[in-house]
């Protein structure tokens, strides 16, 4: 069962870009990123009993995360429209090497070996898939590398999320009592809704029609299969598996939508674009473990 809940919540996170792409037949990426935290913040609200009062400098910490989140989906979910499945997944699971390249900016050290590795292997298999495209066409043609870009700027925005989230809740500080998962993702979801909603009804984008079942059947599987099923998954999976191991199912997600879109898009990917997958995900393993033999290494 472990490993069934492991593997499940990493492919029903891969699943989301399937949903949204249904999703996106029926309305814009902003008004489809608005309903899917609505949906997943709603669900939470509903059964959050009775969120504690927080001190207004870690509130805020979380509304910075949900304004991170909100544009990590905007972004994400909007490049879909311009990339393939494939290699929007690919780009946005790109995290973990911007994260690390915060790290090193922030603590002011020397870059290290592995980490210079992957990120030279993280900007060549970035380059190599930038340069060739899939043959299956997404949506709107002739504009891929604004889908990529918008994909990598998703996979940032979620790096500064986490970031923020590690330090306004995921560990303790001076005087600080961590929060469960629970409540920390009710707060960000909430915020990352309301934020969505306020700049999608700003950029006139209208949620999908009610009589829309295939557009409105994508934003509620986003919701509760990919957003809290799949996210559920990988939380519950910390208490059988360390969280190097976690990180590193985290590979599966863009192998699993890339055979999701062949089965079901028939995209099809040329040997260009899968050699800069192989180097994006080597980076990301690379990243990965060398950040978690560092932890034991604490430890």
């Amino acid at each position: 069962m472990p490993y069934l809940r492991l593997l499940g919540g990493q492919v029903a996170i891969g699943a989301a870009a399937i949903f949204a792409r249904f999703a996106l037949a029926g309305a814009g990426p902003l008004a489809v990123s608005a309903a899917r935290l609505a949906l997943a913040a709603l669900v939470l609200l509903a059964f959050a009993r009775g969120l504690r009062r927080l001190p207004a400098r870690r509130e805020c910490a979380f509304a910075i995360a949900g304004i991170a989140l909100a544009v990590h989906f905007a972004t994400w979910i909007a490049s879909l429209e311009f990339t393939s499945v494939a290699i929007s997944t690919l780009l946005v699971t790109t995290t973990p090497i911007w994260t690390e390249a915060y790290g090193v900016v922030r603590e002011r050290r020397s870059p290290s070996l592995p980490f210079a590795l992957s990120l030279i292997l993280g900007l060549g298999g970035v380059a190599l898939v930038a340069t060739q495209r899939s043959a299956g066409a997404p949506p709107i043609a002739g504009h891929a590398l604004l889908g990529d870009a918008l994909a990598l700027a998703g996979s940032i925005a979620i790096g500064i999320y986490l970031l923020v989230v590690r330090d306004a809740g995921g560990t303790a500080g001076a005087g600080r009592t961590p929060l469960p998962t629970r409540a920390i993702v009710t707060r960000t979801y909430a915020w990352a809704a309301l934020v969505l909603v306020v700049v999608a009804g700003v950029a006139h984008q209208a949620p999908p029609a009610l009589s829309d079942a295939s557009a409105w059947g994508g934003i509620i599987a986003m919701a509760l299969i990919s957003q809290l099923l799949g996210h559920t998954a990988l939380n519950a999976a910390l208490r059988d598996f360390s969280p190097s191991v976690v990180a590193l199912s985290t590979l599966i997600e863009p192998v699993a939508a890339a055979a999701l879109a062949a089965l079901i898009f028939h995209e099809v990917l040329g040997p260009g674009t899968i050699a800069g997958g192989i180097l994006v995900l080597a980076a990301v393993a690379i990243t990965l473990g060398a950040n978690a033999r560092n932890v034991q290494l604490s430890r």
